[in-house]
């Protein structure tokens, strides 16, 4: 049996862009996805943490180090520009796999500038492993 579990997160992001008449998506910064590990056209839920909207999209990558959070189609009526999202990704496990799982939380800046990877187990207290 496989379980799906939080594989990554771009963590408290905010969306700089939202544009109603580009193909559906949200454009992210490749740097952010490469560190995440999210491919382009990957699936991805999207949390807004203004107004307690989530959706599933997918990601498209928006030129590396520009820190561009946009939302393209449909997805832009769910935020507006200065509104804090949560971007995850999630994977397929099998026990095998989960036992040395741990998912990657990407820590950015209020422009969205990469601060630094984590790994669930490194985060402080408050973010206890055990409790997700």
């Amino acid at each position: 049996m496989q379980r799906s579990l939080l594989l990554a997160k771009i963590h408290s992001c905010t969306i700089t862009a939202s544009n109603l008449n580009y193909m559906g998506s949200i454009s992210i910064d490749k740097a952010l996805l490469d560190a995440a590990g999210i491919l382009p056209y990957e699936q991805v839920q999207v949390v807004n943490i203004a107004n307690g909207e989530r959706f599933i999209t997918y990601a498209i990558a928006a030129p590396a180090h520009s820190g561009a959070i946009e939302l393209n189609g449909a997805a832009a009526r769910l935020g507006m520009q200065g509104d804090r999202i949560i971007i995850m990704t999630y994977g397929q496990f099998t026990p095998e796999e989960l036992k040395n799982y741990n998912p990657k939380v990407v820590m950015v800046d209020e422009r969205n500038r990469l601060l630094e990877v984590r790994r669930y187990d490194e985060l402080p207290s408050r973010f206890d492993a055990k409790t997700f």
